[in-house]
């Protein structure tokens, strides 16, 4: 069996444990610590979190879509592969070296999406972002942490607190998406979703573009007109 080979690795916000970037043959896994983040194939869900949330501002001219956490791209991809010409995609990731691998060993993968004039790369926290935009987005798509069950940064909680829904609400327009990627569900965020003004459904998707392994959750959280 190919052995893995770490590539290079990068302090996770606050510091406790340190981003690994890893390869073996031609695939790729990002680690914390022991714990696997993301894997380059296994890509179903994070691109069902682009197709299932474009599919739902298809109507809009010149959608306006923010996208936290760039991870392996999968759902940067899916968002150009379905997106109109005219659409802006901006992708808010924390962590310099994400981008930087991006840019360098990931680049076979990444298949010269961040080139895409549609696209602009801010390292920044997508938290902040949606704080400072009033009604700006047609869809906001979050694969940040682990879901609302974060593993890395314990202030990425916020994001996905009444706090940061109301944010992300006041953040779109009307009638637009939030998304949400999530390694499983939560009945308690789903409640949140809905007490903070959004129309919500859940969906059940593979993490792998087959019909076998695990299942992950994309709520969809719609803001009424």
């Amino acid at each position: 069996m190919i052995p893995w080979i770490e590539l290079d690795s990068a302090d996770a916000p606050g510091g406790k444990q340190r981003l690994r970037l890893k390869q073996r043959g031609t695939e790729f896994s990002i680690m914390l610590g022991s714990n696997e983040l993301m894997n380059s194939r296994l890509s179903g869900s994070e691109e069902a979190l682009a197709t299932l949330a474009c599919e739902r501002i298809g109507h809009e001219r010149s959608p306006r879509v923010l996208i936290g956490g760039l991870g392996m791209g999968f759902t940067l991809r899916a968002a150009l592969a379905v997106l109109p010409n005219d659409a802006h995609v901006e992708i808010a990731e924390l962590v310099p070296a994400v981008v930087r691998w991006a840019r360098g060993p990931m680049a076979v993968i990444f298949e010269g999406s961040l080139d895409d004039p549609r696209v602009t790369v801010q390292e920044d926290d997508v938290a902040r972002i949606i704080r400072s935009s009033q009604a700006g987005y047609d869809a906001i798509l979050l694969d940040v942490d682990n879901g609302p069950d974060g593993l890395t940064v314990e202030a990425n909680d916020a994001l996905y607190a009444y706090s940061g829904l109301a944010a992300a609400h006041a953040a779109l327009k009307p009638k637009g998406v939030l998304a949400v990627w999530s390694s499983g569900p939560d009945p308690r965020f789903t409640a949140r979703l809905k007490k903070s003004g959004f129309d919500v459904e859940d969906v059940r998707v593979r993490a792998s573009r087959s019909k076998r392994g695990a299942r992950h959750v994309i709520w969809l959280a719609m803001k009424p007109r």
